[in-house]
């Protein structure tokens, strides 16, 4: 059986009056599959915030890069 419904918020509403044509006790589970093209995926933005932030306050943060880039450019040092 396929049913349309709108999503609102955490809830679907159903659009179609199923009480008319079956009747599904509360508890019941149903599986709903949702098309890809429809998925919009939420950015990971507070991960990587919480990632970048750890070295805010970091006074070592930038002799840290200094020796990395020193690192990376070693071999064009004659």
């Amino acid at each position: 059986m396929k049913i349309q419904g709108i999503i609102k918020g955490n809830t679907i509403e159903l659009l179609d009056q199923i009480l008319d044509k079956i009747l599904l006790p509360d508890g019941v589970e149903i599986s709903i599959e949702i098309p890809d093209n429809l998925i919009i995926k939420q950015p990971k933005w507070p991960e990587l915030e919480a990632v970048i932030g750890l070295w805010k306050d970091d006074t070592e943060i930038d002799e840290i890069f200094d020796i990395i880039n020193q690192e990376r450019h070693q071999d064009l040092v004659m």
